[in-house]
């Protein structure tokens, strides 16, 4: 009998979550969306204010002077051999 209780008891402690769950979920997510969707518009809008005149050109940084080096080892020619 106690078994038939406990096995009760778990089939409805499932059913229940299954139902609040299938509730909660999409209202958490559709907070998560709004929270996301918020942030990129702020960021949109921080570009926005931030961005000079119109059609100036920005360079972040100098680009690095890059050198080959020479001394990479000996070039051997080589044959197919079939």
């Amino acid at each position: 009998m106690g078994f038939l209780r406990t096995l009760l008891i778990l089939i409805m402690v499932y059913y229940i979550l299954k139902t609040i769950t299938r509730l909660a979920f999409p209202i958490f997510i559709k907070r998560f969306m709004n929270k996301m969707e918020n942030k990129m518009r702020e960021q949109q809008s921080n570009e926005q204010y931030d961005a000079s005149k119109v059609g100036e050109t920005v360079i972040d940084k100098k680009p690095t002077d890059k050198t080959s080096n020479k001394n990479v080892g000996e070039y051997v020619d080589y044959e197919e051999v079939d």
